[in-house]
């Protein structure tokens, strides 16, 4: 029986923490998590993602971004908190096609696509 999501894993650029640290941590304002001593040597950066998940940016020598796959974070207040991306020089671009929601997409610095999204009404 599944229980729930415990993480997502992007793949990023080997070199790419700082960036990705100052656009997770800076940027979306997710709070770092130490990644297990067995598993530092990677590389790659581990943030949470609300209470329950987290997010997991690992480094892979060749790196392509996926053109379609991609994380969606529940976000509260999505237009301020897409005016702070817009402030901080990420595109974000609207979407409308899910009924209920308001959306938006945007990208990391490595090119992985990110879906924000916030159900209208607040529920």
């Amino acid at each position: 029986m599944i229980t729930g999501l415990d993480h997502v894993q992007l793949a990023a650029p080997p070199g790419s923490e700082g960036a990705l640290r100052a656009f997770y941590g800076g940027v979306l304002g997710l709070r770092e998590i130490p990644k297990p001593s067995a598993l530092a040597d990677r590389g790659g950066c581990w943030f949470e993602a609300g209470p329950a998940a987290q997010l997991h940016l690992g480094a892979e020598p060749g790196f392509r971004p996926a053109r379609k796959a991609h994380p969606a974070l529940r976000v509260t207040g999505i237009r301020a908190y897409a005016r702070r991306l817009a402030g901080h020089g990420v595109r974000v671009t609207w979407d409308d096609r899910l009924p209920d929601h308001d959306r938006f997409y945007a990208y990391d610095p490595v090119g992985n696509r990110l879906e924000f999204l916030e159900r209208r009404g607040g529920g």
